[in-house]
This record gives structure tokens, sequence and C-alpha cells, in this order.
């Protein structure tokens, strides 16, 4: 036991942010995404976190892992347009809690499925969520302590 880790990080997904470099990419997937063949496709593990919300788990990581300060956007979404009329509700969720570390208020990259799917294929590792939102996977990308 460690003190002033969040205990919704567990062993697995501590030492995941911790062997992750600059640029090095990571997936939380919702309850819906195809995390165990996205992870056999890119050759790298999955990290079960059923039965929590990725923004809790966003909250508890980012005290943690900073975000890439060299790119022009703050993490990765999956395109909605061909589904729905407007953005997820859980979009908004993220924003707020992204935006309240440093690098998190920047633009977000918003890609069609199949490239999301693609990306998340070569992503460092994959964080299959208990989220039962629709349109909630997201792709952080974590920079250098500075």
């Amino acid at each position: 036991m460690l003190k002033g880790i969040n205990k919704l990080i567990s062993p697995d997904l501590i030492k995941t942010l911790m062997e992750m470099g600059h640029g090095d990419e990571i997936v939380f997937g919702d309850s819906n995404f195809p995390a165990a063949s996205r992870a056999q496709l890119g050759s790298h593990h999955i990290i079960r976190a059923d039965g929590h919300d990725i923004t809790s788990l966003l909250g508890a990581v980012l005290p943690l892992f900073p975000l890439d300060y060299a790119v022009d956007f703050t993490a990765v979404l999956m395109d909605y347009r061909a589904r729905l009329s407007a953005e997820p509700a859980v979009w908004a969720k993220y924003k707020a809690t992204l935006g309240a570390w440093p690098d998190g208020d920047k633009q977000y990259l918003i890609l069609p499925k199949p490239d999301f799917y693609e990306r998340a294929k070569n992503a460092y590792a994959i964080v299959a969520t208990g989220e039962t939102e629709g349109f909630a996977n997201i792709i952080i990308r974590k920079g250098v302590v500075r």
C-alpha cells in the first residue's frame, strides 16, 4: 500500500503510467469499447478497471500524469456525429477534468470511429472501464515532468 495514490489506481495501472514515456498514449475505453481485440492487434496489454467511470479515473490519474505540451490537442475522442445530434454529455466532464491541469485546455482531436480504433491499436495501453455513457472513449498522451 502507498500513501497519496487514489484507490481507483490499480497496481497494474500505476506500473503502466510509470513505464510510459513522453509521447506514449493511453486509451480509456468505455464498457462497449473492444479493448481486448485492440490490445491484441497492438501487442500491448489491457488494464481492467471494471466498475469505474472514465471521468473518475482521469481525476485519479491526472495528478500523476503530465499531459503532452508538444501537441496541439489535449485528448483524442471518437466522433459522435454519425449517431448523435449533440455532443455527448461526458465530453463536458472531460473538458472540466482535463482543463484543470497544465496543457489540458487545448482543442480535442476528434477522429472517425475507424481512425480512433486504429490509433487505439497503437497506444501503449488500454484501460477497459465500466463507463456506460456513449462515445466516452478517450486517449490521452503523456508529456514530460517539468
